[in-house]
Order: C-alpha cells, then structure tokens, then sequence
C-alpha cells in the first residue's frame, strides 16, 4: 500500500530504472499507474518528474496525479491510468495516418505545448510514444507524458530566459530531435515545436528519410542523422505532404532561440487545411473504429510502462555516452554550428498569423474566424457537443 490508499496490484513493465505495476485505489476502486523507482537508481528522475507533474496539473491532456512520495527505499509516483500511445496507434493502423487525423493531432500538440510552455516548461522529448490517449470519455483526448527530461526555459515569476549556451549533449529522442539538439544548443520552445513538425510528417509520410541510419557507435549515428537533416530541406522533406506541412517547419526552424511560438497561426495551419478538405473535426480518429474501450484499456497498462521504461533505459545510456559526446569531431561540429548561428542570429521571415479570434462557452479564447467558419459546418448538436468545453482541437 501507498500513500494510504493505492494498492498495487501487478507488475506490467519494467526496466533498469524500478517497474511500473497497475494498481487501483481502495477508496473508489479507481485504477492507477503505480511508477516505483529504487534510491540507487542514476540517474533518479521520478521524483523530479512529480514536481514538474504537480506544477503542470490542471491542463488538459496532463495525467491527473494522484500521489508521489518515497516508501523505505523506493520513489513513488501515482498517476492516472491512460491507454495506447500514438506509437502504438500509429501501428496498429498500417503505420501510416489520414490526413484528417494528422490535422486533428496536429492541434491538439501544439495545445499541448502551448500549455507547457505558458508554465514555463519546455518537454525536451517529443516523440509518439510520450502522447497517449485517455481512456473512456478521455479516448479523443491525447495526454502528454514523461517529462523527465524537461526543464524550465524561463523563471516563472520573472519570465526572465534562460542564456543561450552551446556545448551540450544531445537531449531526447534523435529521430525527432531538433537540429539545435543535435549541436548541442540550449533548447527552447521552438524545438519543441520543430520536434512536432517531424512528428507529423512521420505519421503522414509513414517514416522520415532518416530512420535506419546506422553507425559504428551512437555517437557516428547521431551525426549521420544531423547531417541528413541538414541537407535535407523542409520542402524536400515535406514532398507529397500539403504545403501547410512546410510552411510548418519553416515557421519552427526560422524562430529565434527566446522568441515565443505563434501556436495560433501553427494550430490555424490545419484547421484551414482540413476546412478545404472537407474534413469535420469531430474528434473521430483513424484508430476510433479499429480499437474499442475494452482493447484500450487492457493495453493502459503496458502502454504507460513501456513509455517510461524507454526512457529510463535511454536516459541511462545517454548518461554512459556523454564522454563519447565530446570526442565528435570537431572540424565537422563547428561547421555545422556555423551553418546553425547563420540562421540563428541572421533574419527570419514568417507568415503572419491572423489576429481574428473568438471566445468559446467557458470565455477561454479559441482558434480564430476560420474556427468560426467551422463551427457553423456542424449541426446544432455537433456544435452543442464541440463548443461545450473547450474547441474541437483543444
């Protein structure tokens, strides 16, 4: 038993770092994803996680948590039981999404990260497997996950940046990790977004030009995939893909190291695709007629244990090769520095976003008049259901 009232139940993953068992409280007999991590773990991030979970609580599509704390000589942490990740989703449909379900995700991580952002957080690791979707009334919502690795960007009260710095080790997941990450710059809001982009293209595209790179050691890898996005363009990268996906990435890729995202133009970028397609946002995915509740929820459990049992034992790795890290070559690293500064802190052009919003029942402000132009393509109880309590991409 801990924190007085979780009970767990069985064990449903586990990894270097402690296990991860299901759990239910005695009160309500609710389930709960119980994460349990010994004191000699390295490098002990469950507790840092709660903080930034206690901090974060309250948003949408943020893991309710229930309890953290240390039990003799184990770290503690209780939180809601969610279902699959996008990764798992992404499977289980042919490893390839609709376009109407890439322009619904879409808004919904930018909303994501928008909130994060507003508590001054920045995720460190966007990938598939760090968005999960709820269970039961929760199924079209996706959550965010994991954040181990974040960190604050800014002072929360002052709002005072953090300095731009370089030197740094590769901070989260290659295959979806900014350019910036991989040259080893202090990372910000915008990385996260562009860490987005790639993400979307991935479950457009079914994979990114990247994937597969090989190299002797980590390191070699790394690089191998650093210089491909380099000289791979975003309208290159994006072939095949709706304009709306490049303008995307050259949005993210054009920002400044302090500048703040414009997540409505981001989020407006796909709303107004899928308006010329036709689409009607209803919160109806690729994956909403193949998994039922019952399927969803038996795999809750495995789904959150696989997510944080992946980053643990990366986190572990990651720690182990920092030496390796710092033996890059050089003469190659600052050239493609060089390359990363120019843009940096050379002139960067974007689309203006539109200043038109509106205000949707609960008074929060919403997307902008192509949102409205919507709302008005649904019918009364449609319109009733998606304006009730925030808007059809929240």
């Amino acid at each position: 038993m801990v924190g007085g009232k979780y009970r767990l139940q069985k064990k449903v993953g586990s990894g270097s770092f402690g296990t991860v068992y299901l759990g239910n409280n005695q009160s309500t007999g609710e389930e709960v994803a119980i994460k349990v991590e010994a004191h000699t773990s390295e490098p002990q991030q469950l507790l840092y996680e709660a903080r930034i979970l206690k901090e974060l609580q309250g948003g949408l599509g943020i893991p309710i948590l229930h309890w953290s704390g240390v039990v003799s000589h184990w770290n503690v942490l209780v939180e809601e039981m969610l279902g699959p990740t996008l990764e798992d989703l992404f499977t289980q449909t042919g490893r390839k999404f609709t376009l109407k379900t890439v322009c619904q995700l879409a808004g919904q991580l930018v909303k994501r990260l928008e909130y994060i952002h507003e508590q001054s957080f920045v995720h460190r690791d966007i990938k598939p497997e760090n968005f999960l979707v709820g269970l039961s009334k929760k199924a079209s919502i996706v959550h965010m996950i994991d954040f181990g690795l974040s960190k604050k960007y800014r002072d929360g009260k002052t709002h005072q940046h953090i300095p731009y710095r370089e030197g740094k080790s590769l901070t989260g997941t290659a295959r979806y990790a900014s350019t910036n990450s991989h040259l080893g710059l202090e990372l910000s809001r915008r990385d996260d977004m562009e860490s987005v982009g790639y993400m979307l293209v991935y479950f457009l595209k079914g994979g990114l030009p990247w994937q597969g790179t090989r190299g002797h050691t980590k390191q070699e890898k790394y690089t191998k995939i650093l210089e491909r996005k380099m000289a791979i363009s975003p309208s290159v990268l994006c072939r095949g893909c709706p304009e709306v996906f490049n303008q995307y990435l050259n949005y993210c890729k054009g920002l400044r190291f302090e500048e703040k995202p414009d997540y409505t133009h981001l989020t407006n970028l796909f709303v107004e695709l899928g308006i010329q397609q036709g689409f009607t946002f209803d919160r109806n995915f690729d994956w909403s007629e193949v998994a039922s509740p019952v399927e969803a929820s038996s795999r809750a459990g495995r789904s959150n244990a696989s997510s944080i049992n992946h980053r643990h034992s990366k986190s572990r790795e990651d720690s182990k090769n920092r030496r390796k890290s710092e033996m890059l070559s050089k003469a190659n690293m600052k050239e493609l520095l060089r390359k990363a500064t120019l843009s940096e802190h050379g002139s960067s052009s974007k689309s203006d976003a539109s200043s038109a919003t509106f205000v949707n029942k609960t008074g929060g402000p919403c997307l902008n008049a192509q949102t409205r132009k919507f709302l008005n393509t649904l019918s009364p109880q449609e319109k009733t259901q998606e304006t009730k309590g925030s808007c059809c991409l929240c």
